[in-house]
């Protein structure tokens, strides 16, 4: 199935200040003083401008630093990077590649067993999905994310 996560007038237009700032300023917003830095309900997240799914809660971690930080993006073309050296200092830059939304930057700092990826993203920049709406809001595809195959939770009893 194809979509065109593309950025429109119209799109732009429903933004916040704050999420205007972030996705097309390149903004930063507080640490600690976001939307989801501290969610840990199941769903996706998905760029609050064209509304490509980006992040899943499956890969979301309390990294400590007040920003929502996921270990890798739901689909690698789903973020492209560049370099970032607008505060004396180079970080790499993580942009959806449908609307070219800034999201936040990438860093080597995560969880080795994950493969050692920070992205450390906005929450402004980001609309999140609950599990439960899926299907609702068009993101049916994505629930096999959150189903498991877990079967060794039979329990075993022994006498």
């Amino acid at each position: 199935m194809s979509h065109d996560y593309s950025k429109t007038p119209e799109a732009l237009s429903r933004l916040t200040d704050s999420q205007f700032r972030v996705t097309q300023e390149d903004g930063t917003e507080p640490a600690f003083r976001n939307e989801y830095w501290n969610n840990h309900d199941a769903g996706i997240y998905v760029d609050v401008v064209s509304g490509q799914p980006l992040f899943s809660s499956t890969d979301k971690y309390d990294s400590g630093t007040g920003w929502p930080s996921f270990t890798r993006p739901i689909v690698a073309d789903a973020v492209r990077t560049e370099i970032d050296r607008k505060l004396r200092m180079t970080r790499t830059e993580v942009r959806s590649t449908g609307a070219d939304s800034h999201l936040g930057h990438v860093f080597g700092d995560g969880p080795a067993d994950a493969g050692g990826q920070r992205y450390c993203m906005n929450s402004a920049a980001l609309r999140f999905v609950p599990l439960s709406e899926l299907e609702a809001q068009g993101y049916a595809e994505y629930r096999s994310l959150f189903e498991t195959t877990d079967t060794t939770s039979t329990e075993e009893h022994t006498s």
